[in-house]
């Protein structure tokens, strides 16, 4: 998936029809194909006409579907150095470089913050700020980052819960979520089934969800999420990294502090009054 196409789909997945929708969905999550199929391919894959894919393409600025793999191509001739090519015996693996590593997390981070909105960033901090009890959900590797944010928020806002903590309590979890909650979603991995299974109960309880998650996913939580903010991950064949949304969630809780005012500080001199205690024993 090019830069350039991922930024318009997601500037005009709102403007577009349901079809349009759908084949928009299907490019962000199968990045790779770009190069490996055709337009009419693709659109079979969606389940829409050719007609609908021109439309598409034409919408976001495009001339047709031969400029987009012209796109695609060229981007992936200047692929950042992370990018791990297959090794062969004539070529043995090589560490990768301090030098390289930083580079492919700073683009990482440069092209998340640089499509990132203010007014959607102030949207979903004042969702978080103002719902009475906020959720927090990741699955695999994205547990950590629910684990990683969680204490942050409980030092600013009380009510702050992990969903599903322990496992096969889903339901009685989900249970006692209310209409006025928020759930902070965190995804920057291969969707899984539950996950969709669980953000539509939420949506239907009326549980507001505010959607952190790897920019393939972006157009998928627009279905459901009030607020989406997508993140940009590097990896290489070997490692996951997950940096920008850590850095996006690191932000988000800077500006619910903000928008909570005296309140996050009330509650921030309780915590640290408690650690005072424990910690004179």
């Amino acid at each position: 998936m090019t830069t350039r196409l991922t930024l318009a789909i997601q500037e005009h997945f709102e403007q577009l029809s349901p079809s349009e929708r759908r084949l928009a969905a299907l490019l962000l999550e199968r990045a790779d194909d770009m190069l490996t199929y055709s337009a009419t391919e693709l659109a079979a894959m969606a389940e829409v006409s050719k007609a609908t894919a021109a439309r598409l393409f034409r919408s976001l600025g495009y001339a047709d579907f031969n400029e987009v793999r012209l796109q695609a191509r060229e981007e992936r001739n200047l692929a950042p150095p992370f990018q791990a090519t297959t090794p062969t015996s004539a070529a043995p693996v090589r560490h990768q470089s301090i030098t390289a590593h930083l580079q492919s997390e700073g683009d990482s981070l440069v092209r998340t913050f640089e499509s990132l909105r203010s007014d959607t960033l102030q949207a979903a901090a004042s969702q978080l700020a103002k719902a009475p009890k906020v959720w927090l959900l990741g699955l695999g590797i994205d547990e950590g980052l629910v684990r990683f944010v969680r204490p942050q928020l409980a030092r600013i806002r009380p009510e702050v819960v992990c969903l599903g903590m322990q496992s096969g309590v889903w339901a009685e979890d989900l249970a006692m979520a209310g209409p006025r909650d928020t759930l902070l979603l965190v995804m920057t991995q291969p969707r899984d089934a539950l996950i969709d299974r669980l953000a539509a109960h939420a949506a239907t309880t009326r549980v507001e969800t505010v959607a952190v998650v790897d920019v393939r996913h972006a157009a998928w939580a627009k279905r459901f999420a009030k607020v989406v903010l997508p993140c940009y991950s590097s990896s290489s064949d070997h490692a996951f990294s997950a940096m920008a949304a850590a850095s996006m969630l690191h932000l988000l809780v800077q500006n619910v502090a903000v928008r909570l005012g005296k309140r996050a500080q009330q509650r921030q001199q309780v915590v640290d009054d408690i650690n005072q205690e424990l910690g004179s024993d």
